[in-house]
């Protein structure tokens, strides 16, 4: 089959190399000069782990291209996918001049074609407010088109994961009018569900409220866990034992309900926001997702009023590591990252700050700036260092050289921000310890000067 992606941003990129993968001919359209020539010059452009060698091999074998041509991509291709940016608007909806631009580029194109063309699949895989698809749909029928169908296929793609949850989803959403669009739709994912995941037929609108409600409830779930946390912490419970408890419940589960310093991302906050926007435009305002965005921005402060507490609120002249700048591990995405929150306070407190993170050193310097010191690996960011602050749950630094984290902190202590470490652990090697929603491990002699 013949797909154009137009977008090479995150979901482009994955979605275009991952249907690549199963022998079918993808053009990816983009607009960015320096992007467009990195891709075709066989640069990756994100980090995604198994992204690369997918990339790499589907560019070889002459499946996957890339160009900045989209009239030549769309009038080859039977699917075409808008991947397109739908960035948070002050109000906190989400701008959709991108896909509607292009939609309406479309539509010249489809034109101009005339009556004899190939039926035309367009796929919303980017995630937007109910009623975009019957937008998208307008805005190309206005220019006389016959040939076409737009549905809604969100994108249920996990950051780190991405390739995984692409080739082995857990289901396909497609929303669509038509019994030609969907029986299209089932046979381009028909090798992605041969074990028998579901492929669940909708209507446009039902499609687009499913990639928010899923998103806007696991975020529930994340700050359900923050606000507990909180609430252990005043009364001296533990919460990961209570997560344990919780867990075991079939009708709850294990997922999502680890505390922290608070959720971020591309998706989470930009979904929350546009949830909350679209119910108030329709009168019928989704209230508890208010108070869920409220929490989250609070949490992101949670870390922070530790460290002022333990330091009787002077930090001014301290010197903080931090171990993980991204919003998540596996992945160099810094959108609403907490870390630039936390960072960002600790700063205009007078503190200073050396950082390391595995895969996003550089990006995060489009939020931090030459404001901290960036190291090149876990321990060097520990140099003269006050305390060190965790802030992403990378894998390597699960379980670190105690030895050498003692060695190199002017004193023994750590800011968990993720609850990675053993509070008895900590106890046991002379720590001082704190989490989230854990009792603190206080040291019985010395100073915090």
């Amino acid at each position: 089959m013949k797909i154009a992606i137009i977008g090479t941003g995150y979901v482009g990129l994955v979605t275009g190399t991952c249907f690549a993968e199963t022998g079918n001919h993808v053009v990816c359209v983009d607009n960015n000069p320096e992007k467009l020539s990195k891709l075709q010059n066989k640069e990756i452009t994100i980090y995604e782990p198994g992204l690369e060698v997918l990339f790499q091999r589907n560019i070889q074998q002459k499946r996957l291209e890339f160009t900045g041509d989209l009239k030549s991509a769309v009038q080859s291709s039977e699917f075409i996918f808008l991947c397109l940016p739908t960035p948070q608007g002050e109000d906190g909806s989400a701008d959709l001049k991108y896909i509607l631009g292009v939609a309406d580029d479309l539509g010249k194109i489809f034109e101009t074609a005339g009556g004899d063309a190939q039926q035309k699949i367009i796929i919303n895989k980017s995630t937007v407010p109910v009623g975009t698809s019957k937008l998208v749909f307008e805005a190309i029928k206005k220019h006389n088109v016959k040939n076409f169908d737009v549905v809604s296929n969100p994108e249920f793609l996990r950051e780190g994961f991405a390739v995984e949850d692409f080739m082995k989803p857990d289901r396909i959403v497609i929303g669509t009018k038509t019994r030609y669009a969907a029986e299209r739709m089932k046979a381009l994912y028909e090798p992605f569900v041969r074990q028998g995941n579901p492929i669940i037929e909708m209507d446009t609108a039902s499609a687009e409220v499913t990639k928010y409600a899923a998103n806007a409830y696991l975020a529930m779930r994340i700050t359900y866990m923050n606000e507990l946390a909180n609430f252990c912490t005043k009364v001296g419970a533990d919460v990961d034992l209570i997560r344990k408890g919780m867990g075991s419940d079939s009708r709850i589960g294990k997922r999502f309900l680890f505390p922290g310093i608070g959720y971020g991302g591309s998706c989470f906050p930009k979904d929350v926001n546009a949830l909350i926007k679209t119910s108030i435009d329709f009168g019928s305002e989704i209230r508890l997702l208010t108070v869920v965005d409220q929490v989250n921005k609070k949490q992101k402060e949670v870390l922070v009023n530790k460290i002022l507490k333990y330091y009787d609120n002077n930090i001014k002249g301290k010197h903080f590591a931090v171990w993980g700048l991204a919003f998540k591990p596996n992945t160099d995405d810094m959108r609403e990252a907490p870390s630039v929150v936390i960072i960002k306070k600790l700063l205009s407190q007078g503190a200073s700050v050396t950082a390391y993170d595995p895969a996003a050193n550089e990006t995060a310097k489009f939020d931090l700036g030459t404001t901290i010191t960036y190291a090149d690996n876990e321990y060097g960011a520990l140099e003269n260092a006050d305390a060190l602050l965790v802030l992403t749950e990378w894998n390597e630094f699960r379980n670190p050289d105690f030895g050498i984290i003692k060695a190199k902190l002017k004193q023994p202590i750590i800011f968990d921000g993720r609850n990675i470490f053993d509070p008895a652990k900590m106890r046991e090697l002379k720590f001082t310890y704190f989490g989230i929603g854990r009792k603190p491990v206080l040291p019985t002699e010395g100073s915090k000067k």
